[in-house]
C-alpha cells in the first residue's frame, strides 16, 4: 500500500487530494463530498491501478453493523465520486468498475514525495507495451528500495543523469520520415505514419502537427508536401520553436529488419536518446516499431505508468498490415493536404479491404464522405464506432465524438467527449478546436473563447484556430476584440476557408461591403464553393432575391462540379427556405424537391419540411417531420430546432398560435445557440410569429427584439431582417403606432434595394398603408 508523503497530496488530472484535511479539489476550487465517498477515494488512491474489492472497501469504509443495504451504500458512494470527478461508468476515465470483483483507478496518479521516490528507484528497465500489470509494494520491497538508495548512489546519479536529458511535457517535436534503405517502397511514408499513431498516445509527448508542417513548409519555400528529410526537419523545428526532431530508419539484414529510432535537439545537434530494435520478418515490422517507440518515449522523460497505460497493442492500434497503413497514409494526406476528399475515398477502401477491423480507416472514410453522401458518411462512422475497442484511448476519443457529431448527432454526448479528450491529452489542438464549435452550437461563447484560445496557443500561427477565435468573438458581439484578433492574422498572411467565412461575418456585422467582397474574393474552385452559399444568403438578407438566386446556382453548379452531392443538395433546401419565408412558394417547393431527391439527410430533410410547411403543404413536411422524429431521435439540431419549428408551422396553418408556441418549448435549450450558422434564432423568430397569430403584442415584440439583440448568432440569415417587419407587425398589434412606423421604417431602409416583386416585401408595404 502506498503510504502519503510529507504533504500527503495525490494529484490526478485536474484534480488533487490531500488526504489529512480530506480536501478534494478541481483546478484549485474544493469539491464538496460526504465522508463515504471520499474514504471510497482514499482507498483506491493508496492502491492506483490494484483491484480493491466490495469486502475491502466494507471492512475499511463501513463498520460491522453499521450499516442496513451495504451493495446500496457502496453503490451510492461511487456514484456520488464519479459524479463529482464527471466520470462516466460506461466509459471511465478515472474508476473502472470490475464486475462482482470491486473498483481500480485507472487514471496515472501523481503520487506523494515519498512514493515517487520508491517507485523511480524500483523501476528496473523501460516498459515493454504490453498490458500493464498491477504490483503493490510489499514492506520488504521498501525496505529493499531505501538500500538501493543508500546503497547505489553512483548508479541512481547515473541514471538521473541520464534523464536530465529528457524532454519535459512542455516540449514540441517534429516528426520526420524515416529512412528506407531496404528497398522495399512499402515502407515509404507507412513507418512515419505508424509511429505517429504510436506517439500520439502519449498524452507527455506533443508532436508538431501536419497542418502546422505545412504553413512553415510553405515559408521555407517548401511544397507542402515536401518529404521531411533529417534537415529539413531540423528547420522545421527550429522555426517552430520545438526542442527536438524524432527520426529513424530501417534497414534489412538477411531476412530481419532493424529499426532505429532518435531524438536529437534541435539546437545542439545532441542525441537525446535513442532506440534500436529488430523484427524478425516485415510482418513483425510494425509491432517491433510499436515496442521501440514505447521504449524512446520512456527513455524521452514520460512516466512508467502512462506508457504501460497509453501502448495500446499494435493489433490495436491503426493496422498490423503494412499495405492498409500505407494505403491509409496516403488517403489521409490527399484528404488532409491535398484537401481532396473524393480522390482520398478509394485509398481508405483499399485500407479496409486489406484490414476489415481498421478502425481509423473507417473513421476517416466517414470524414472524406461528408459532403459526398451522407448516407455513406454515417455508415462508416458507424463501423469505426462498432470497433473502437480496438483502438488507442485517443484514437476512440476522435471516433466517438466524431460519432455522436455525425451520426447521433447529439452535442452534449460530443461536448462530454471532447472535455475527457481535452482532460486526458491537454495538449491535443483537436480536442481544443472541436470543443471550440461544439460550445458556439450549445450557446456557450465564452466557453468557445476558451477552447479555441487554447487551440490558438498550442498551435501558433493555425490558420483555423485564428478563424474559431473569431467566430466565438463574433458570436457573443465582441466585435473589436474579434477585429484585432483578425488584423494579427492577416498580419501573418494567414488564408482558409474558416478564417474567410468569420471575417466575412465580422464585415457583415459592422457593414463593411469592402471587406465583405475580400473575403469571398477567390479563385474559382477554391474552397469548393467558397463564400458563394454565405453571399446568397446575404443578398436575401437585403431582399435582393433575384442577386440571392443567381449565387445559390453557383453554389450548386461548384458543389457538383467537384461532385459534392450531399453539399448541392443542402444549398437547394437552403434556397428554398429563403423563398418559402418571402412568399415564393412554387419556387420553394420545387428547390425542396431537388434538395429532396439528391438527399434524404438530417439538414436537408429538416430544412425541406419548414419550407414546405411556410408554403401550406402540410402533408408532405408533416412525412418529412414523422421521418426526421424516427430517424434522429438523439439529434440536437433536429430535435431542439428542425421539429419544433417545423411543428409550429403547422399548427399555425392550422390557425393554432397555442399549440405553435407549445410546440416551440422544446427548442427553449438551445434557441440561442449557434445551431452551425444554420438556423439560428429560428425558434425565436417563430415563436413570435406565434405571439402575433394569439395578437399577443408585447410577447411577440419580445421575441422579434431577442433577434436584433443578438446578432453575432443570427448574422445574414433573412429573418435577422424579417424580424424588424415582425416588430413593426407586434407595435401595430399594441396599437402603438409611431413605434409601428419606426420599425416599417428601419425595415424599408434595409430593403431599399430590394426586389419589388417580393410578396413579403408588397405585403409590408400594404400593411403600413393601413397604419392610422
Amino acid at each position: 500500500m502506498v503510504q502519503p508523503g510529507q504533504n500527503g497530496t495525490t494529484r490526478f488530472g485536474v484534480f488533487e487530494f490531500d488526504r489529512r484535511s480530506g480536501d478534494l479539489r478541481k483546478a484549485g476550487a474544493r469539491i464538496r463530498l460526504q465522508i463515504q465517498p471520499l474514504k471510497v477515494l482514499t482507498a483506491l488512491l493508496d492502491e492506483p491501478g490494484a483491484v480493491v474489492t466490495r469486502e475491502e472497501l466494507k471492512r475499511r469504509i463501513w463498520p460491522e453493523d453499521s450499516f442496513g443495504d451495504f451493495d446500496h451504500a457502496v453503490n451510492v458512494a461511487v456514484a456520488k465520486l464519479r459524479a463529482a470527478l464527471a466520470d462516466s461508468a460506461d466509459t471511465p476515465r478515472f474508476i473502472e468498475t470490475l464486475p462482482r470483483r470491486g473498483y481500480r483507478f485507472i487514471y496515472p496518479v501523481n503520487l506523494p514525495a515519498e512514493a515517487q521516490e520508491i517507485v523511480a528507484v524500483t523501476t528496473p528497465a523501460p516498459p515493454q507495451p504490453i498490458a500493464a500489470k498491477t504490483t503493490r509494494l510489499s514492506r520488504v520491497a521498501v525496505v529493499a528500495a531505501t538500500a538501493v538508495i543508500f546503497g547505489a548512489g553512483a548508479l541512481a546519479w547515473w541514471f538521473f543523469s541520464r534523464k536530465a536529458h529528457a524532454l519535459t511535457d512542455k516540449d514540441t517535436v517534429v516528426l520526420a520520415d524515416l529512412t528506407n534503405t531496404t528497398g522495399d517502397p512499402v515502407f515509404d511514408g507507412t513507418l512515419r505514419q505508424g509511429l505517429a499513431v504510436q506517439l500520439e498516445q502519449s498524452p507527455f509527448l506533443r508532436l508538431i502537427s501536419e497542418e502546422r508542417i505545412q504553413q512553415t513548409l510553405q515559408l521555407m519555400g517548401q511544397p507542402r508536401d515536401a518529404r521531411l528529410t533529417a534537415d529539413i526537419a531540423r528547420q522545421l523545428c527550429q522555426r517552430t520553436d520545438s526542442t527536438a526532431v524524432l527520426d529513424g530508419s530501417i534497414s534489412k539484414l538477411g531476412s530481419q529488419y532493424v529499426l532505429g529510432l532518435k531524438a536529437v535537439s534541435c539546437s545542439s545537434g545532441d542525441v537525446l536518446a535513442e532506440e534500436q530494435a529488430t523484427a524478425d520478418s516485415k510482418e513483425h515490422v510494425l509491432k517491433t516499431l510499436a515496442e521501440a517507440s514505447s521504449n524512446l518515449r520512456w527513455r524521452l522523460g514520460e512516466s512508467l505508468g502512462t506508457v504501460k497505460r497509453f501502448s495500446t497493442p499494435v493489433e490495436q492500434v491503426t493496422t498490423p498490415s503494412l499495405e492498409a497503413l500505407q494505403a491509409y497514409s496516403l488517403g489521409r494526406t490527399t484528404m488532409i493536404d491535398k484537401e481532396d476528399h473524393l480522390a482520398a475515398v478509394p485509398l481508405f477502401q483499399r485500407a479496409i479491404e486489406l484490414d476489415p477491423n481498421f478502425a481509423m480507416a473507417y473513421a476517416s472514410l466517414g470524414m472524406a464522405y461528408a459532403h459526398l453522401s451522407e448516407k455513406q458518411s454515417l455508415r462508416y462512422f458507424q463501423l469505426a464506432y462498432d470497433l473502437r475497442d480496438r483502438v488507442s484511448e485517443r484514437e476512440r476519443f476522435y471516433i466517438e465524438a466524431h460519432y455522436h457529431e455525425a451520426v447521433t448527432g447529439d452535442w452534449e454526448k460530443a461536448r462530454e467527449v471532447y472535455e475527457l479528450w481535452a482532460q486526458t491529452y491537454p495538449r491535443d489542438d483537436i480536442a481544443h478546436l472541436n470543443l471550440s464549435i461544439v460550445y458556439l452550437n450549445l450557446g456557450e461563447f465564452d466557453k468557445a473563447r476558451v477552447q479555441a484560445g487554447e487551440s490558438l496557443r498550442l498551435l501558433p500561427g493555425d490558420c483555423i484556430s485564428y478563424g474559431a477565435v473569431v467566430a466565438s468573438l463574433v458570436d457573443a458581439n465582441h466585435l473589436q476584440e474579434a477585429s484585432e484578433i483578425g488584423r494579427e492574422a492577416r498580419e501573418k498572411k494567414l488564408d482558409c476557408l474558416h478564417l474567410r467565412y468569420a471575417m466575412y461575418q465580422l464585415a457583415f456585422l459592422r457593414g463593411d461591403a469592402v471587406a465583405m467582397n475580400q473575403q469571398a474574393d477567390l479563385p474559382m474552385g477554391k474552397y469548393g464553393i467558397g463564400l458563394d452559399l454565405v453571399q446568397a444568403r446575404t443578398a436575401a438578407y437585403y431582399g435582393q432575391t433575384k442577386r440571392a438566386r443567381e449565387l445559390f446556382r453557383e453554389a450548386v453548379k461548384q458543389a457538383e462540379q467537384s461532385k459534392l452531392w450531399e453539399l448541392s443538395a443542402l444549398v437547394k433546401v437552403q434556397q428554398a427556405e429563403v423563398e418559402a419565408l418571402f412568399g415564393n412558394s412554387d419556387v420553394a417547393r420545387k428547390q425542396a424537391a431537388e434538395g429532396l431527391a439528391g438527399s434524404n439527410g438530417s439538414d436537408v430533410e429538416g430544412a425541406a419540411a419548414l419550407s414546405l410547411a411556410l408554403t401550406g403543404d402540410s402533408s408532405r413536411a408533416q412525412s418529412l417531420i414523422d421521418d426526421l422524429a424516427v430517424r434522429f431521435p438523439r439529434n440536437t439540431l433536429v430535435q431542439f430546432d428542425y421539429l419544433p419549428v417545423a411543428r409550429a408551422q403547422l399548427a399555425l396553418n392550422r390557425k393554432d398560435p397555442s399549440k405553435a408556441a407549445q410546440a416551440l418549448q422544446a427548442a427553449a435549450p438551445y434557441e440561442s445557440g449557434d445551431m452551425e450558422h444554420f438556423n439560428s434564432g429560428y425558434p425565436i423568430y417563430f415563436r413570435g410569429l406565434a405571439h402575433l397569430a394569439a395578437q399577443q403584442g408585447g410577447e411577440a415584440a419580445a421575441e422579434f427584439q431577442k433577434i436584433l439583440d443578438h446578432p453575432g448568432v443570427v448574422l445574414n440569415d433573412p429573418i435577422a431582417a424579417l424580424a424588424r417587419l415582425g416588430l413593426a407587425h407586434a407595435y401595430a398589434v399594441q396599437g402603438n403606432t409611431g413605434k409601428a412606423k419606426a420599425a416599417y421604417g428601419e425595415f424599408f431602409t434595409l430593403w431599399k434595394n430590394a426586389d419589388p416583386d417580393t410578396p413579403i416585401y408588397q405585403q409590408a408595404k400594404a400593411d403600413f398603408a393601413g397604419l392610422r
